[in-house]
């Protein structure tokens, strides 16, 4: 018997590949008890690609899936998304096969927030618990039941001064004026924001370029607005030229990487902000091969004839990289914060309980000095899976 006590909208879209546990064609088991009391939960989580952002959310759904194992709990990820970020269609798709499945609730982060609408209004009508990913922006027109995310345009804010602070402003990068963190800090926006309060703004120097996600759309001109609303306000900070589109993908990271080398000298151009960790990787990637990297670390001076990459996201790919000083700094999105509470929520909705409207990440800076917090082991919360079966509606 499937109990759906409200309507949500997770948002995540994985390729067109099942994961978890495997294309068994049968209808899943819609919250019903099997044999020995065992609870079956089938979430259907759809993430725009299986690169290595989504990859680490899908692992942290599987992860908190099996820990839900012994308190009688069994959940299944069905794990699908499109080809590439740019594939709407094949993302709407993949939901209306959710719904057809009869899941007990979907998962997605959106790769358009207003594309994917129309299958989100699909799982509504079916009835169909839906938590998006991603974001924290309430949709109209669409039931959503919990959004695990954070403010894309503060994540954003949070890299600039990540910027700001390696090329001299205060902080904990380059070789400006230092600021005691103590680990359990969050270098959030708010932060940030404390610390440059009394900035001499026409201090700081410096001269970069922007390589953005899918123009156009929600998530790319978001982390625009929130990166150039803080660099705007420093007027020795030059962003070089427009930012080239490298949809969300490493190898097109590469050619628009390729693309500013080609047009400047490491000399004028000593940064690159990606908007995400696939097109940072491949800006580190293009750097290397004409050996202009920046390979110094985020707490050393900037060097010269160098350029120095910052991205969003952070992955356990990504901070080797900031360990090895060739990622300067990142922002850190929760990757498996989306999979850990992604699955606990939807559990939760099968059982009929309510769940968080929203639950924020709270982007905060990686670099070397606090990278180990992050991975290989992020700290998460304890799920007490034995309260959500014991209060779980049969």
């Amino acid at each position: 018997m499937r109990v759906h006590h409200r309507v949500l909208a997770i948002a995540a879209a994985v390729p067109l590949v099942l994961a978890g546990c495997g294309e068994d064609e049968e209808q899943p088991g819609s919250a019903a008890e099997s044999g020995g009391g065992t609870k079956q939960v089938t979430i259907g989580w759809t993430p725009p690609d299986i690169t290595g952002v989504f990859k680490t959310a899908t692992d942290y759904f599987e992860r908190a899936a099996e820990d839900a194992k012994a308190a009688g709990f069994e959940v299944e990820i069905v794990s699908r998304s499109p080809a590439t970020h740019t594939d709407f269609a094949s993302q709407q798709a993949i939901v209306e096969d959710f719904i057809s499945r009869q899941v007990d609730v979907i998962a997605i982060s959106p790769s358009d927030t207003q594309a994917i609408k129309p299958a989100i209004k699909q799982a509504n009508d079916a009835g169909i618990p839906v938590i998006m990913v991603n974001l924290l922006e309430k949709q109209e027109d669409i039931e959503v039941a919990s959004y695990i995310g954070f403010d894309n345009a503060q994540a954003a804010a949070v890299s600039a001064y990540s910027v700001l602070d390696y090329f001299g402003g205060p902080g904990v990068l380059g070789a400006g004026e230092k600021v005691d963190v103590a680990p359990e800090d969050y270098l959030d926006l708010k932060w940030w924001e404390e610390t440059y309060a009394d900035a001499d703004k026409g201090s700081i120097e410096a001269s970069g370029v922007i390589i953005e996600g899918i123009a156009g759309t929600f998530f790319s001109q978001a982390r625009l607005d929130g990166f150039n609303g803080v660099i705007e306000q420093y007027p020795s900070v030059e962003i070089m030229a427009q930012p080239i589109a490298a949809d969300w993908n490493r190898e097109k990271g590469v050619q628009a990487a390729e693309d500013f080398l080609s047009r400047f000298s490491p000399d004028e151009m000593q940064f690159m902000w990606a908007a995400s960790n696939e097109m940072g990787l491949g800006a580190i990637a293009a750097s290397e091969r004409k050996n202009v990297l920046s390979t110094a670390g985020g707490t050393k001076e900037p060097e010269n004839g160098k350029v120095a990459i910052f991205t969003n996201d952070v992955t356990p790919e990504s901070t080797d990289a900031i360990r090895a000083g060739k990622l300067v700094a990142e922002t850190h999105h929760g990757f498996p914060e989306w999979g850990w509470f992604g699955t606990q929520f939807a559990v939760q909705l099968a059982c009929g309980q309510t769940v968080p409207e929203t639950y924020d990440i709270r982007p905060r800076t990686v670099y070397q000095g606090n990278a180990d917090q992050f991975y290989p082991d992020p700290q998460l919360p304890t799920i007490d899976w034995d309260k959500i079966k014991q209060d779980c509606e049969e």
